[in-house]
C-alpha cells in the first residue's frame, strides 16, 4: 500500500498532465496526447477476443459523432483472459477489418500488474487522487474520460456501453 502511494506521488510529479505523454502508434510512429489539448479524450484499453469486443463499433459512432472535440485512444492490452494475444499488426488487422476502426489506437501495453504502462500508472493514481471508480483497470474496455484541460472526470467500468446516457452526459457536460 506504501509503496503505490508513493508511484501515485511519483507520477503526480513526474507526469503533470495527459499531455507530457507520447505513446508509440499500433501502425507505428507516436501518438503525442500534447496534440489533443482543447479536446476531451477517451482512453480505452481493448482486446479482440473479449466479450466486450463489440463496443469497438460504438467507439468508432462516438469518434465521428463528436469529430474534433472528442479524440478516443484504443490501449490493446492481454492483462484479462488472454483476449488479446495477437502482435500489432493483427490487431490493427483486426480493428479494420472487423469494426472500420478509425480512432487512434496505441501498441499494445500493459494496463495492470508489474509491466503496467506509465499512463495507466498515472490514470490510477488521478482516479485514486480523485475518488473516481474504479480506481484500478477492472476489465478489458474500462474507460477513462479526460476534459479539455487533460484533467480525468470520469471512469466508467468495462461493461458501460460508449452510447449509455452515462457516458454521452459526461462527454457534454465535462
Amino acid at each position: 500500500m506504501f509503496k503505490l502511494a508513493l508511484l501515485s506521488i511519483f507520477f503526480s510529479f513526474a507526469f503533470g498532465n495527459v499531455y507530457d505523454f507520447k505513446v508509440d502508434a499500433l501502425e507505428g510512429g507516436k501518438i503525442d496526447f500534447s496534440k489533443y489539448k482543447g479536446k476531451k479524450i477517451l482512453i480505452v484499453n481493448t482486446a479482440s477476443m473479449c466479450g466486450n469486443t463489440p463496443q469497438y463499433a460504438e467507439l468508432e459512432k462516438l469518434y465521428k459523432k463528436y469529430k474534433g472535440k472528442l479524440v478516443i485512444i484504443g490501449f490493446p492490452a492481454n492483462n484479462f483472459g488472454g483476449q488479446e494475444p495477437g502482435s500489432n499488426e493483427e490487431i490493427k488487422a483486426f480493428c479494420s477489418k472487423e469494426y472500420a476502426v478509425t480512432f487512434p489506437m496505441a501498441a499494445k501495453v500493459s494496463v495492470k500488474g508489474s509491466d503496467i504502462h506509465p499512463l495507466y500508472q498515472w490514470l490510477i493514481a488521478e482516479s485514486k487522487a480523485k475518488q473516481l471508480s474504479p480506481e484500478e483497470v477492472t476489465w478489458n474496455f474500462q474507460k477513462y474520460l479526460l476534459n479539455e484541460k487533460g484533467e480525468l472526470v470520469a471512469v466508467f467500468k468495462p461493461r458501460t456501453q460508449p452510447s449509455s446516457p452515462e457516458v454521452i452526459e459526461a462527454i457534454e457536460k465535462h
